[in-house]
């Protein structure tokens, strides 16, 4: 546990000094090869929560502290035990004892002694402790204030749900490969296989308990992908057909691209300005046995990389604030700020006008955010049909809001006549 909650405490206080926690996982990893793959399991799940419940944490640590800690190593490590405390089955005076002996590896010996005190009186006032963090929004939800306050004021009626949902853990959800399998057959075989899934979507399968993906039954042979629900509607808004020259900008990790070539036998474009998460579409590809071009390149800049031959199909899936996915990226929401979403509109709006012109007569471009923010979603849709007279809005789900089956996201469909 002493490694554990020093590399959790390090990975939380490199979030909160601007890292994504993705990134300061992967530094982990590089630094610490000889890390067993439960002890990465055992980091990973306790930074993750420490992230999700940070709001309530915070509120708990700051009525247990006299005065404020300069140290921020030594408060993340507080917040830690404080969440193995409250949220796991670890027994309490080994988290206790453990918190201790870290504090002084990180080199904080006289610390020890803090970090005793504190943790030992949370276990005796766990409730009241509870209750006076639980009094703020903040504290309630483990969002930002100003995060809580522009979903209340846009979903009067569901923002509640939404924040508790992006801090539940989420569900493993599988896109089964039509080209490799059929969907029943595959559920067949995790039957056989014992391990209990239900069908969800049109080529959905939902785990009822996650495993690693090296456990999963078919995925290294390409009869299935990780893929959210929500994400699966894409492909099939966009209405592919054979034959059809298809863009799939912003692409990486390819989970869209691949879907969309699963569903017929078209020329797809993938784009993406990340060079080494453009990586990740090929291998993808290549596992599931599919094929597509890939292009590093700011979809937006048409000057840069467009040839000039009109697409049928257009696949916009937008830079974004990724305020409908944060229970997969708990850190989503401790590095936003405010200012932030206006800045992604922006962008949005700017690619929307683009790549429209790169959209052939008759052709679609599907519109998607994983946002649940109005500002993202349908403020830029509707700026763009008032900027664009010949475009045509068709029917799509639009806003998809978070819940047991699925993110949030929002889809919009536009056509060219």
């Amino acid at each position: 546990m002493l490694e554990i909650q020093r590399l959790a405490a390090h990975s939380v206080n490199r979030v909160l000094t601007g890292r994504n926690l993705n990134q300061a996982l992967q530094e982990v990893w590089r630094t610490h090869p000889a890390l067993a793959a439960g002890e990465r399991a055992a980091i990973q799940n306790v930074a993750y929560g420490t992230l999700r419940q940070l709001g309530l944490l915070r509120g708990i640590l700051d009525q247990l502290l006299e005065h404020p800690l300069v140290d921020e190593q030594l408060r993340c490590l507080l917040l830690i035990a404080l969440y193995q405390l409250q949220f796991s089955q670890a027994a309490p005076y080994a988290v206790v004892d453990h918190a201790v002996e870290t504090a002084r590896a990180l080199g904080h010996g006289r610390a020890g002694g803090l970090v005793n005190a504190v943790l030992r009186n949370f276990l005796r006032r766990r409730e009241a402790l509870i209750a006076v963090a639980q009094s703020t929004a903040s504290g309630r939800y483990s969002y930002p204030q100003w995060w809580i306050d522009r979903l209340r004021a846009q979903q009067p009626v569901d923002w509640q749900a939404i924040l508790d949902a992006g801090n539940q853990h989420p569900p493993l959800t599988l896109r089964v490969n039509r080209r490799a399998i059929a969907r029943d057959d595959y559920l067949a075989r995790l039957t056989r296989e014992r391990i209990a899934a239900r069908a969800v979507g049109a080529a959905g399968v939902m785990l009822e308990t996650p495993l690693p993906v090296d456990r999963i039954p078919g995925f290294a042979d390409g009869q299935v992908s990780v893929q959210d629900a929500g994400a699966q509607l894409a492909a099939p808004l966009l209405d592919v057909r054979d034959g059809m020259r298809v863009l799939d900008a912003c692409a990486a990790p390819g989970g869209k691209t691949a879907h969309i070539l699963e569903c017929a036998d078209v020329d797809v474009l993938a784009v993406d300005s990340d060079a080494q998460r453009l990586a990740r579409v090929a291998d993808n590809l290549a596992r599931l046995g599919l094929a597509a071009r890939t292009l590093c390149a700011d979809a937006g800049a048409l000057a840069e990389w467009w040839d000039g031959a009109p697409f049928d199909r257009i696949l916009l899936d937008a830079p974004c604030s990724a305020s409908g996915v944060v229970r997969r990226h708990p850190d989503i929401k401790w590095l936003r700020r405010a200012r932030d979403v206006a800045g992604f509109a922006e962008r949005q709006a700017c690619m929307l006008d683009a790549l429209w012109q790169a959209l052939g007569r008759d052709g679609k471009l599907l519109y998607a955010t994983c946002s649940v923010f109005a500002e993202e979603n349908q403020s830029v849709v509707s700026a763009f049909l008032s900027r664009q007279p010949d475009a045509q809005p068709l029917a799509a789900p639009g806003l998809l809001l978070p819940d047991a089956n699925h993110d949030g996201f929002y889809y919009a469909l536009l056509h060219k006549p």
